[in-house]
């Protein structure tokens, strides 16, 4: 009886808190917010199936609380109730309705299956990225535009984008909640798969990985920048043209750069490396795809907590602490904040 007042207490609290949590979220990081075609049509069927499987539920319901009542044993009554085996009206009734419930979400999940696997490496109209897992980042090549990026894809809206999907290393899986389904990303060279996006209009979607990679599984995040067409075109000519002079004041991070971090990671924008590609890194929204750099000065700060200790930001990170060549230290704040300097140039 106590454990029955305890539950009878606590459950309107789990209601409630339950109605709150339905309030969170971010709209650009969710199924059930579609930003495109694919999104939405993969909406449909998950709505299709949930009326169905609900209205399922309603008639099963009904039936049980009807019987429950109409044909409850009554006082003094001995008789058996008229028996329904071998009916042969309800043996159809309760055959065929099922029957025609999953065709009902059959069809359109069969067609959309097919549809949503279309291959557009091909379609000359089509934006073709490769997308390459790494722990815990995404390299993003442009093979069409010899563009080599990292973290932030940019594509235009109302347009096929074709991926094609591996990993260098364990398996990932390739999520774009807003704009359509994941897809595995598996190493090895004849591990591909293909998956087709489309955004409806210009936003920042949020991308995740969405199967556990090791210890930064979680933050391992990306963005998709949807644009129009001119913008996208105009993207492509900068990322393209060759890199502008450094300032005289970011000269020395530059040379700090070029001693201890080039190895790693490539600046021009057909330059691959065994880190992410740096070309544009000033534009970038996120600092390894988590930290936040919504003003110069948390920029600068979430940049120093990067490069001092990546493993405290991400632990189990390829990526190592810079060692000074010149002294076999790590990076002394100094020299850090030249090569802040410097990596804030690289626009």
């Amino acid at each position: 009886m106590n454990r029955f007042k305890f539950v009878k207490r606590i459950l309107p609290l789990l209601g409630m808190l339950a109605l709150l949590l339905t309030g969170c979220g971010d709209p650009n990081l969710s199924a059930l917010h579609p930003r495109g075609p694919v999104a939405r049509e993969q909406l449909d069927l998950v709505i299709l199936s949930l009326g169905i499987m609900i209205f399922v539920l309603v008639i099963v319901f009904a039936i049980y609380f009807y019987v429950l009542i109409r044909f409850r044993k009554r006082k003094g009554d001995e008789s058996i109730p008229e028996q329904v085996e071998g009916n042969h009206v309800l043996e159809i009734i309760w055959t065929v309705v099922p029957i025609i419930l999953l065709l009902i979400i059959a069809v359109p999940t069969v067609q959309y299956t097919f549809k949503h696997a279309t291959d557009y490496r091909k379609d000359k109209d089509a934006v073709h990225i490769q997308v390459v897992g790494h722990q815990f980042w995404w390299q993003f090549k442009y093979g069409d535009y010899e563009i080599n990026t990292a973290q932030e894809i940019l594509i235009p809206i109302k347009k096929h984008v074709s991926f094609e999907i591996n990993s260098g290393d364990v398996n990932h899986s390739f999520w774009v909640p807003s704009l359509g389904g994941k897809i595995d990303s598996n190493p090895g060279d004849g591990s591909v798969n293909i998956l087709y996006l489309e955004a409806d209009e210009p936003g920042i979607y949020e991308g995740k990985c969405a199967e556990l990679c090791g210890a930064s599984h979680t933050l391992m995040d990306f963005k998709v920048k949807a644009v129009t067409q001119a913008e996208f075109d105009a993207w492509i000519q900068k990322m393209k043209a060759p890199l502008a002079a450094v300032p005289a004041d970011a000269l020395a991070g530059e040379a700090i750069f070029k001693e201890n971090c080039l190895q790693c990671h490539a600046i021009e924008s057909n330059g691959a490396g065994f880190g992410p590609n740096l070309n544009g890194f000033a534009n970038r929204i996120e600092i390894a795809g988590i930290l936040d750099r919504k003003t110069p000065e948390e920029s600068d700060a979430n940049l120093l907590k990067w490069i001092e200790n990546p493993n405290d930001v991400k632990p189990g990170t390829l990526m190592p602490q810079v060692i000074d060549k010149a002294t076999d230290q790590p990076l002394g704040k100094d020299k850090i904040a030249e090569l802040i300097k410097y990596l804030n140039t690289l626009k």
